[in-house]
């Protein structure tokens, strides 16, 4: 008997999954056969995503709510949606796109058509990530040019650096008291000491 499976996926833990819940909850997948990633969708090596794949057998159905919760590799999304759909048996149904539904038009021209829709989408979700990439460089390469400072900001050196220095360098102290006395971290003291050395 075929089982209906949802796949939900988020790339940081700050992303909400609710949207893609809903929308599954609209179709009736059990809350069960729901699996869920936080992570990149760079890959398809995610923990719940193969445990989905594991699970599915022959004629199951598989929910998402877009293409780009699939993946976002255009090569990895192909070779995934192939290898479900005639490897695994398994139909696939992408909710914002009804074209992407392999329950409908079994026959040759269904496939081809769901297959030629598959590769624009696929293709246009890996553009639009490489352009997101482009205009983040772009904007950093604009910012550095005006002057803006990226990364931490330099701590300023202590007065009795020198002094502390000097007295941790001829080991009558420790890393951690020579940090204390200087009222900066070890790690911050660590980094100025190496910049005095180096």
């Amino acid at each position: 008997m075929k089982k209906v499976y949802g796949y939900v996926r988020v790339s940081t833990r700050e992303q909400n999954e609710d949207r893609q819940r809903i929308a599954l909850d609209a179709e009736n997948v059990p809350k069960e056969n729901i699996f869920a990633d936080r992570q990149s969708g760079r890959d398809f090596n995610r923990p719940m995503y193969r445990k989905l794949v594991r699970t599915m057998n022959q004629d199951d159905v598989l929910i998402v709510k877009s293409i780009d919760r699939l993946g976002r590799n255009y090569e990895e999304i192909i070779e995934q949606w192939r290898y479900l759909t005639r490897v695994k048996k398994v139909d696939i149904v992408v909710l914002d796109m009804p074209l992407l539904d392999t329950r409908r038009g079994k026959n040759l021209l269904g496939t081809f058509l769901s297959d030629i829709v598959l590769q624009v989408l696929s293709f246009v979700a890996e553009n639009e990530r490489k352009n997101i990439r482009e205009r983040q460089r772009e904007g950093i390469e604009a910012a550095k040019q005006r002057g803006v400072k990226f990364g931490r900001p330099n701590t300023p050196v202590p007065e009795n650096f020198d002094e502390v220095f000097d007295r941790w360098m001829r080991k009558e102290m420790n890393g951690k008291e020579a940090a204390q006395m200087c009222g900066i971290t070890m790690s911050t003291f660590y980094r100025m000491a190496k910049r005095y050395v180096g």
